[in-house]
């Protein structure tokens, strides 16, 4: 191993006030325009984000210790067969072991929709965006759906068969027959807001 030693330009008012932007290229490394933003649904709060990635690490470390599949993040983009032309971005999700082609994950969007979606709701979601995509995801055959209420520390709980379950902090979540013999207590993934 070899130590190197950076040299650092020392930044002051003045020279921070004259750099130049800097501009990202027209076309990203697939040849394909980048978006002119992020898509909305992706933008979460800090608690939001928490929440997602406390609830979908024990999420993974279920699916990984018994290999029942794949678990994705807020990053992974699904196209959904209802919905030509859109991309989804549910904050979790897992698709059961057997369904994607060789078990192989896509370098792109998934092109089917996940068994398991989770969306944490944040301060700027409105009440319409979050039935949105609670009405997408069971419409394109997503078989269990946790909308996760931070504030109020309650997950609704909605099933392919159309019932629904509310559950609260004092409650355990179940992966039900998409992911067999999951357990959380709801209090686990709002620890340490």
């Amino acid at each position: 191993m070899r130590d190197v030693t950076l040299e650092q330009e020392e930044l002051t008012e003045e020279s921070i006030a004259t750099t130049e932007e800097v501009q990202p290229p027209e076309e990203n490394v697939l040849g394909e325009e980048w978006p002119a933003e992020r898509p909305s649904e992706r933008i979460m709060g800090a608690q939001a984000s928490q929440v997602a990635l406390a609830l979908m690490a024990f999420v993974q470390q279920h699916v990984s210790e018994r290999k029942l599949g794949k678990v994705f993040g807020p990053d992974g983009g699904y196209q959904l067969p209802t919905e030509a032309g859109k991309v989804r971005y549910p904050d979790g999700s897992f698709i059961a072991r057997g369904r994607l082609p060789d078990e192989r994950t896509p370098s792109g969007h998934l092109l089917l929709p996940p068994d398991l979606a989770v969306e944490v709701v944040s301060p700027h979601n409105s009440a319409y965006e979050v039935e949105e995509k609670r009405v997408v995801y069971l419409k394109a055959g997503v078989r269990l759906l946790w909308i996760v209420y931070p504030p109020t520390r309650t997950v609704f709980v909605f099933r392919a068969s159309g019932s629904v379950a509310v559950l609260g902090e004092a409650d355990t979540l179940t992966g039900e027959d998409v992911l067999p013999d999951f357990t959380c207590p709801i209090a686990r993934f709002f620890e340490d807001l």
